[in-house]
């Protein structure tokens, strides 16, 4: 499992940002010349992008940088909160484009359909290489999948763009322009909610969405030794990182030893858990002694 960024994505990150970043002023450049919506907005949507690229790469960084005495486990957590600011500046940025489209369907003005086409046909190949840098770590990092997701995204509206080029060039029907904007806005839309619902759970300590914690308990009482397991709690550390707490019950002669060791070895290979907290009870046992509870407990 990966446990944060590691450094061969840096070199993705640096190519990403430069080619990216050259696109968003000639992408920008001809929407100006050419008064084309959909280039304006494909470049403003890309320049979310660009920020969504150095807040990850600075998240990443942040993710292997050594605990310290006060941030015990780091800055991790970093890699969660870009992943969150990534997806509200996607639907910020989707937002704009939505809005500026339907006031541009109201008042169409003509544009060029083959400068459109062949300025977002170049999109296509930045966003859609940028992309395929992400793609590898998309599956075990949030972080990494909210790039994925936003260079997936612009591909997908510069591919739109192209179409509404196209159909510019054969109908000369300026009502194009803004319509393909408004509608792969939409779709992109629906994609950036879900990005920012689970950053959101991840920055409330939610239980991470492939951990199901009714499997996390049945494996921990399953072990030989354990009675009961309470005080179950799972949460992300880092975008790649999980963690958990429990009270374990032992059944009377269990090995504690033996039962820690079993515990740590099941979470790391079933669920990828690799930082569990277990606090061991003697069955009939106050479990928390009255000295050491809280004033609540």
């Amino acid at each position: 499992m990966i446990h944060h960024a590691p450094h061969r994505y840096d070199r993705a990150f640096l190519v990403g940002l430069a080619l990216n970043g050259t696109y968003i002023v000639v992408e920008a450049g001809c929407g100006l010349l050419f008064d084309s919506m959909a280039l304006l907005s494909d470049a403003g949507h890309n320049l979310s992008d660009v920020l969504t690229l150095g807040l990850a790469w600075t998240a990443a960084w942040l993710a292997g940088r050594e605990p310290s005495e006060r941030r015990t486990y780091g800055m991790k957590r970093g890699t969660i909160l870009a992943s969150l600011t990534s997806a509200v500046l996607l639907c910020v940025a989707l937002g704009a484009l939505l809005w500026e489209s339907a006031q541009r369907l109201q008042e169409p003005v003509a544009t060029s359909g083959t400068t459109i086409m062949l300025v977002a046909a170049i999109g296509v190949l930045v966003n859609g290489y940028t992309a395929w840098l992400f793609h590898r770590g998309a599956h075990a990092d949030l972080n990494l999948r909210a790039v994925f997701l936003h260079m997936l995204a612009d591909a997908a509206v510069s591919l739109g763009v192209v179409l509404a080029g196209l159909a510019i060039a054969l109908t000369g029907a300026a009502w194009i322009d803004p319509a393909v904007a408004i509608a792969v806005g939409l779709a992109i839309l629906a994609s950036g909610l879900g990005l920012l619902r689970e950053s959101l759970d991840l920055a409330m300590d939610a239980v991470p969405r492939h951990i199901d914690l009714a499997e996390v308990r049945a494996c921990l009482r399953e072990l030989p030794g354990v009675e009961e397991v309470h005080h179950l709690h799972v949460w992300a550390m880092s975008t790649t990182e999980t963690a958990l707490t429990a009270h374990l019950v032992l059944a009377a002669g269990a090995d504690p030893d033996t039962v820690l060791r079993r515990a740590a070895q099941e979470l790391r290979r079933r669920f990828c858990i690799g930082h569990p907290t277990l606090q061991l009870e003697r069955a009939g046992g106050a479990g928390c002694p009255e000295e050491a509870r809280p004033p609540e407990c």
